[in-house]
């Protein structure tokens, strides 16, 4: 089931924010990295290789939960909880070019684009102060 998107969250996923992304582990153990990402069409574009632990931990447990920092307001969060909707390969890196654009790194390929793929996260909900 997909969540209802806040205007608040559509505001603060429209911007260039560093968000952290936390998966489980096989062992139970939670895995948090930040990301680069876009949100397109409702969902939570992230690009990772495909032999990295991350990747490893979304084969395994498909829930996420996704931080939300807004620029200049240290106290203010904004919380997704999500489930992986699918993952697509990416052999050109050409969502890793996009996010290095968004994140003003220019047009970038990175050297293990062969390896590269796009994942999609469904929010299925949404909390914070930000959203008020």
């Amino acid at each position: 089931m997909t969540a209802e998107i806040p205007a608040a969250a559509r505001t603060l996923l429209g911007q260039p924010l560093v968000v952290d992304l936390a998966t489980v582990r096989p062992d139970g153990a939670p895995q948090v990295n930040p990301m680069w990402f876009l949100f397109e069409d409702g969902l939570i574009w992230f690009t990772h290789t495909d032999f990295r632990q991350k990747y490893r931990n979304l084969q395994h447990e498909s829930r996420v939960a996704i931080s939300v920092l807004p620029e200049g307001n240290p106290y203010g969060y904004l919380e997704i909880r999500g489930e992986l909707d699918r993952i697509e390969p990416d052999p050109t890196g050409s969502l890793y070019t996009r996010l290095a654009e968004r994140y003003g790194q220019g047009s970038v390929v990175p050297p293990d684009a062969a390896d590269r793929v796009k994942i999609a996260i469904r929010p299925v909900r949404f909390s914070g102060n930000a959203l008020k």
